[in-house]
């Protein structure tokens, strides 16, 4: 999704159509981040682990037009007892009131307190046996929180729903903790015959009758409580379809939920660009996942977007980029949910790169340069900030939906990873990552992401992680690059850190070498210590030196200089490690030819003889010695320590 609050600010505003404004992006990630209060003493509520959800029937009745009760609901909960159970508690507000709770149509004893619903049951419920309660309730569900809402448009009364991160609890009893999903469930709206329901799933029958009208819709996928939404007003609807129309891609619907003042030629025409989105998604990350119903947007009173699983609800369509985040959430967040708000990079930064691999498919690579450019200026307005986060900042849902760090350095180390792994092997990753039984349709951390993608990538990426996701700030890098014999340059490159948590970025480093009329080479280097050298071909006089020209790298106020020197046989050679205890390698220029390597002590004395740039020493004795080497462009000597 994409929402953030201070307090209750409302958003008003929605992203440029390619390109995201400030303002604008910061509305999108507003409307993401329910408007609670900015500090939550709200963890894993311990009352709720004895049980796993697996279905919901929930009978909500709201009219628009009336303003106490809100709503009227009756919550039929099917659950399975993980240890015994003599008492079952759901999450729920106080200012819901409970008038009943039955089981198998006896009555139960209740109580509330503390936005908790404890029921009495009859007997124990054993270890892996189910039960199933019936709650029925009215109420006023909490305004300020923004989680269940009452507004209106063009005069017209409206109620929409956005729970995300703690607030399910504020309109219907529930578990809301990252530890379970319901398995399925059925979602009956009713309201007056002037207004029309609309939630998650497809819609299974429409009944009108005594002037009110009851929508049934059905979701028969794993979903947590504060994806599960409620829409009610007088929506118009604009259909479409996407899918290749293939026997293996084949059509399916987007069904879309507009005012009336909005259901116009423009907006039609905006949210048409949903189909191309999922073309590239389909391709990139596999099937849209809930192709077995639907896809569709419903407008609400929220200035950007909320990823409610099948229903996206929008306040606007005027931006491709929203379309694009709240779309790709469908496979980050609602397939694979985060497993702890610490956690959120794997809902935020994993989807808003999916914004940017749009830009890159349909608009090109500038226009995804400029998009990663963006980030980059973004990130590094602050040199701290890390993007897994600490337990105390997981209570805090402004830091939780923080633009900077969760959406957009969540982004750009995705898209780093990419860069790191190679694309092949980065999108087999994150497919393998989709699909994993263990993962698919449930819950990850960060830790589930890094094994897969460590699988396919064939090596460890630890320190990419603890530098990138459990690091903070950002690192400077200054590169000289110097002509370096025929057909040949030096790069040097140094680093400085922005944040004393890390003392070193580890990372590939693109330059771009350029020569006179208009040449280029763009050179991949490993860079693992600062002030490290590296020799490159480059089949031209290099006249100029770009850093990161692809924008690859979180990083910022960079130096890169092309030095005038000339070129000095002794200076294109050099040995390490020094001091070495066993081996010895010779760097030189791929144009120089090894003739001979003789080694001499202090005395003067030959001790030995090499006819390699990579020999041992273990045999000499320690001190220091002289490497004399012969090479077709002449004689150089270099010292070297034997420890």
């Amino acid at each position: 999704m994409q929402k953030i609050t201070f307090s209750f600010i409302l958003l008003i505003g929605i992203i440029g159509f390619s390109q995201t404004s400030d303002s604008d992006f910061e509305r999108m990630v507003e409307a993401e981040m329910k408007s609670v209060s900015s500090i939550q003493n709200l963890r894993v509520n311990p009352n709720t682990l004895n049980y796993d959800v697996t279905y919901h029937d929930l009978r909500f009745s709201v009219d628009p037009n009336v303003t106490n009760p809100y709503i009227n609901g009756i919550v039929k909960t099917t659950f399975r007892a993980l240890t015994d159970i003599d008492v079952v508690t759901f999450d729920m507000a106080t200012e819901l009131t409970v008038s009943s709770v039955t089981m198998n149509s006896a009555s139960l004893t209740f109580s509330q307190s503390n936005y908790e619903l404890n029921i009495n049951l009859p007997t124990t419920v054993t270890t892996g046996n189910s039960a199933t309660v019936v709650i029925t309730y009215a109420g006023s569900p909490p305004q300020a929180e923004g989680a269940f809402t009452r507004g209106t448009h063009s005069g017209t009364p409206v109620i929409y729903t956005l729970s995300e991160p703690f607030g399910a609890r504020d309109w219907w009893p529930c578990k809301q903790d990252l530890n379970d999903k319901i398995d399925s469930f059925d979602i009956y709206i009713t309201c007056p015959d002037a207004y029309i329901g609309v939630s998650n799933g497809l819609l299974q029958s429409s009944v009108t009758s005594g002037g009110f009208t009851t929508r049934h819709f059905r979701h028969n996928y794993p979903i947590p409580a504060y994806l599960i939404s409620l829409n009610v007003t007088n929506y118009t609807t604009y259909n479409i379809q996407a899918g290749l129309g293939t026997i293996d891609n084949p059509f399916f619907p987007i069904n879309n939920y507009l005012y009336p003042e909005s259901n116009t030629a423009s907006n039609r025409s905006s949210i048409d660009n949903t189909v191309p989105i999922m073309n590239v998604f389909e391709q990139k990350f596999g099937p849209y996942p809930y192709r077995n119903e639907q896809y569709g947007h419903v407008q609400f009173g929220w200035g950007g977007g909320m990823e409610h699983t099948t229903m996206s609800s929008m306040g606007a369509w005027n931006s491709r980029s929203l379309i694009a985040h709240e779309l790709g959430h469908q496979w980050f967040g609602n397939k694979i949910t985060c497993g702890t708000w610490k956690d959120i990079w794997l809902n935020e930064g994993l989807t808003e790169y999916s914004a940017g691999i749009v830009v890159e498919e349909l608009d090109g690579d500038a226009a995804f340069v400029a998009w990663k450019s963006g980030k980059i200026n973004n990130i590094t307005s602050q040199t701290s900030g890390a993007v897994y986060l600490t337990n105390d900042e997981a209570t805090d849902v402004n830091r939780i939906f923080s633009s900077r760090l969760s959406y957009n350095k969540g982004s750009m180390v995705t898209h780093m990873l990419r860069w790191v792994m190679g694309d092949a092997n980065f999108f087999q990753a994150l497919q393998n990552y989709l699909n994993a039984p263990n993962l698919a349709f449930g819950y990850a951390v960060t830790t589930d992401l890094k094994s897969q993608l460590e699988t396919v990538h064939g090596s460890s990426l630890t320190e990419f992680f603890n530098d990138w996701i459990y690091g903070q700030g950002y690192p400077t890098y200054t590169v000289n690059a110097q002509n370096w014999g025929a057909g040949q340059a030096k790069i040097t490159v140094s680093q400085t850190q922005s944040n004393t948590s890390l003392s070193f970025f580890e990372m590939p480093l693109e330059i771009r070498l350029t020569g006179a009329g208009g040449l280029t080479r763009d050179v991949v280097v490993n860079h693992t210590f600062s002030g490290q050298e590296f020799i490159v071909p480059v089949p031209f006089v290099v006249t100029g030196v770009t850093f990161d020209p692809n924008k690859h790298i979180i990083s910022r106020n960079n130096v890169a200089t092309l030095a005038n020197e000339s070129f000095d046989l002794e200076q294109t050679i050099s040995v390490y490690p020094n001091p070495t205890t066993n081996e010895l390698h010779i760097m030189m220029p791929t144009t120089l030819q090894l003739d001979k390597v003789e080694i001499y002590n202090t005395l003067g004395q030959l001790v030995g003889q090499k006819d390699a740039i990579d020999f041992s020493v273990a045999e000499l004795s320690a001190g220091l010695h002289l490497l004399k080497i012969t090479t077709s462009e002449g004689i150089i000597h270099k010292n070297f320590i034997k420890k």
